[in-house]
């Protein structure tokens, strides 16, 4: 027969709940790079891209190049100097504006008219 056992002395004896493992330092890291990857795909490498075929574009630009700036201004680049464009936006209305400001290339000075 079984001896009497108080309540305490059998929560004694019982064995421990098995105690949850520690995740590897790897697997907590894992997220955050997965997080990081996929921010640097999704965000950081298609801005980039686009970034240098702006730069590209605008080393090809030179004079009689139709051009839109970033605040809308349709003109015709006249002069190309180091750091900037002198474009005209009307007869007789010539600006200079900074070569980051030029947007899009509307029409290259050789292409042909259809």
């Amino acid at each position: 027969m079984l001896p009497f056992l108080s309540g305490l002395e059998f929560l004694a004896q019982a064995p421990a709940p098995a105690q949850p493992q520690a995740p590897a330092a790897w697997m907590q890291i894992l997220p955050m790079v997965l997080l990081f990857a996929a921010m640097y795909f999704l965000m950081i490498a298609p801005q980039r891209k686009k970034q240098k075929e702006h730069e590209k574009m605008l080393k090809s630009l030179e004079s009689g190049d139709e051009v839109v700036t970033t605040g809308g201004i349709f003109g015709v680049i006249t002069n190309v100097k180091e750091d900037r464009f002198v474009v005209r936006i009307a007869e007789n209305t010539k600006i200079e504006i900074g070569k980051g400001f030029v947007q899009t290339v509307v029409k290259k000075a050789g292409a042909e008219k259809k």
